[in-house]
C-alpha cells in the first residue's frame, strides 16, 4: 500500500476543504455525502502515512502535513482549471471556412494572412482550396471566392478583381527577348501556359494574342511550357523560363518587388474576376470576413506602382 501511487482524484476535494474548513461544507460543494468525504480523507491519510487534518469542536483544519499537500493540490488545481478554460476557449472560437482556387490560396490570401489575423485575431480561418468551385461547395464550406462570370453566381456575387492580364517575365528575360513593343513579339518567345478546359474560363495566350490581332501557328516550335497550376506559372515566370500571363490582383507584390515586370498591354474582362459567394444565412464571423475580403481587395487594387497599358484597340 506504501509503494502505490497516489490517486489525484482527491485533490479537489481537499482543496474545499482546505478553503472551508468543514467537511460537510466541502461536502455541498462537491455535491457528495459527509460519509462519502470522510472516507475519501481516511483512503488519502492512509495513503500518505500521517493525518492531513485536525479535527476541531467545529470543523477541521489542515495538519503541518495536510499544509504541504494542500498547498501543491491547490496550485495544481488552479493550473488544470485555466489549461480547461484555454482548450475550451479554443474549441469554442468561430472557424470560417473558405473556399477557393490555389491562385487565390496561395498568390493573394496567404501573403495577407497576418494582416487578417491582427484585424480579427477572436477568429480561425482555415482555406479549402479546389482547382474549380464545385457546385456543393456550401456543404464543406462558409464562404467561397471563384473565378468566373457574373452569370456563374447569379445576383448576390460580390466582385473581388476583374480579369486583368498582362504578360509578365523576369527583368532579364525582358532585356534578354524585349522589347515587346508589339503583339507580334510575343510569338517569337517560349511562352508559359496554364491548362484549362476547353472553352478556356479565362484568358490564356490564344485568347490574348488574338484579342491583341496576332496570333501564333500551332506548330511554333518556341519551347513553350504548361502547368495544371497557376502558382506553377508564375514560378516558371520567375525562373526565367518564358513570358507568362499575370492576372492583376494575384501577381501584384511580384510586380511591385520587381521580381516580374510587365511585357505587353493590359486586356481586360469586366464580366469575369474573382467573386465573393456568401450565403444568405451566415454567421456574423462570416459577415466579417467577407467585409475583410472586399476591403483588402478593393484598396490592394490601388496600390500598384507600376504603368500599364491597354493591348491595343481590342482591350475593353
Amino acid at each position: 500500500m506504501a509503494d502505490a501511487p497516489v490517486d489525484l482524484g482527491w485533490m479537489r476535494l481537499l482543496v474545499e476543504i482546505g478553503r472551508r474548513g468543514s467537511l460537510s461544507a466541502a461536502a455541498r460543494a462537491r455535491g457528495l455525502s459527509q460519509p462519502a468525504v470522510s472516507y475519501q480523507i481516511r483512503l488519502l491519510e492512509q495513503s500518505f502515512g500521517a493525518p492531513l487534518l485536525r479535527r476541531l469542536h467545529r470543523g477541521v483544519a489542515l495538519t503541518d502535513e495536510g499544509r504541504r499537500v494542500f498547498d501543491i493540490a491547490a496550485r495544481t488545481v488552479q493550473e488544470l482549471d485555466e489549461v480547461e478554460r484555454v482548450i475550451r476557449a479554443a474549441s469554442q472560437r468561430p472557424v470560417i471556412r473558405l473556399c477557393t482556387d490555389y491562385a487565390f490560396s496561395s498568390l493573394w490570401l496567404i501573403p495577407r494572412m497576418h494582416a487578417f489575423r491582427q484585424s480579427h485575431p477572436e477568429l480561425d480561418l482555415q482555406i479549402v482550396a479546389t482547382q474549380r468551385l464545385a457546385s456543393d461547395w456550401e456543404e464543406g464550406a462558409d464562404i467561397a471566392v471563384a473565378f468566373g462570370s457574373h452569370g456563374e453566381f447569379g445576383q448576390d456575387a460580390i466582385l473581388l478583381m476583374p480579369e486583368r492580364v498582362v504578360p509578365v517575365c523576369t527583368p532579364a528575360f525582358l532585356e534578354r527577348h524585349g522589347p515587346f513593343d508589339h503583339p507580334e513579339a510575343l510569338t517569337a518567345v517560349p511562352l508559359i501556359h496554364l491548362d484549362a478546359a476547353v472553352p478556356s474560363p479565362w484568358f490564356e495566350w490564344p485568347s490574348y494574342l488574338g484579342r491583341t490581332g496576332t496570333s501564333r501557328k500551332p506548330d511554333a516550335g518556341h519551347g513553350d511550357m504548361s502547368f495544371n497550376t497557376y502558382a506553377m506559372v508564375i514560378q516558371a515566370a520567375l525562373g526565367g523560363q518564358g513570358l507568362a500571363l499575370g492576372w492583376l490582383g494575384l501577381v501584384d507584390q511580384t510586380l511591385d518587388s520587381g521580381l516580374l515586370c510587365p511585357a505587353g498591354g493590359v486586356l481586360e474582362d469586366e464580366d469575369r474576376g474573382y467573386w465573393l459567394l456568401v450565403p444568405r444565412a451566415r454567421r456574423a464571423s462570416v459577415a466579417q470576413l467577407a467585409a475583410w475580403l472586399v476591403k483588402e481587395a478593393r484598396g490592394g487594387a490601388k496600390g500598384a506602382n507600376y504603368t500599364l497599358e491597354p493591348a491595343g484597340e481590342a482591350s475593353r
